[in-house]
């Protein structure tokens, strides 16, 4: 029968002699066998057993608790905590990449990056409740249009996109100081309205969410990401004649 020393194990495991050491001293992992010059020697048996622990350990179970439970787990109820722990995972990985996505979409809406714009936005703990906010404001229906159709920070997506560049062309144009009533103005009025159709479901609906993302409150309220009055502005009057809203 092949036996490993504490080093041996170590290195075939990854795990680190301190670690394997303390499982011997508080009695979750004997060794098979201590030779008579004190090395300690772990069987096959010992490796699966300490494999287990590590398992187990992952999922955030005590020692204390591993150890009154180790001898009874199976082979199934290990495959089910590393289902659970693969999930939970995957829901971290999830929230971060969400989170990453929106911190570039608001750099490529800023050029750079903002910490005192980005505390709200990022906040656990608001004042008031968002979803509440949106209940006064727009019905059930309404809700689960918006909720389905509007681009989100969050995405890393061609419509999010296609929102993010026509803010850039707003900004180019008050940097360049063309009026809202120009050629370029009115191009970006009738892209806006292209765009607004394939989210909105009916032009009451974009009417109505257009008055609440003119309001620097409201959209606070709703957690919208801020847009600069100046923006709201040129939008607003580029717009006059023509059936628009901003999503975004």
């Amino acid at each position: 029968m092949v036996h490993y020393t504490t080093g041996e194990v170590s290195k075939k495991l990854h795990i680190s002699v301190r670690t394997i050491r303390y499982y011997d001293q508080i009695n979750l992992l004997k060794p098979t066998m201590i030779h008579e010059s004190g090395k300690r020697l772990y069987s096959e048996e010992d490796l699966l057993l300490l494999e287990k622990i590590t398992l187990l350990k992952a999922a955030s179970l005590p020692l204390k608790d591993i150890k009154q439970i180790i001898e009874r787990v199976s082979i199934a109820d290990i495959l089910k905590i590393h289902q659970e722990r693969l999930k939970a995972d995957m829901q971290q990985l999830q929230k971060s990449l969400e989170h990453t996505n929106t911190l570039l979409n608001i750099m490529k809406l800023e050029g750079t990056l903002r910490w005192e714009e980005l505390v709200p936005l990022f906040q656990q703990h608001q004042t008031y409740n968002k979803e509440d906010v949106w209940k006064e404001i727009f019905s059930n229906e309404e809700r689960a249009t918006l909720t389905t159709s509007l681009p989100k920070l969050e995405e890393d997506s061609d419509t999010i996109v296609k929102w993010i560049n026509l803010m850039k062309r707003i900004e180019l144009c008050l940097a360049e100081g063309k009026s809202p009533n120009s050629p370029e103005g009115k191009i970006i009025a009738e892209d806006i309205h292209i765009l607004s159709s394939t989210t909105f479901a009916n032009e009451d609906l974009a009417d109505k969410f257009w008055e609440v993302r003119k309001s620097e409150n409201a959209s606070e309220a709703l957690g919208l990401y801020p847009i600069s009055q100046e923006i709201l502005q040129f939008i607003e009057e580029a717009s006059k004649g023509i059936s628009v809203s901003t999503s975004i």
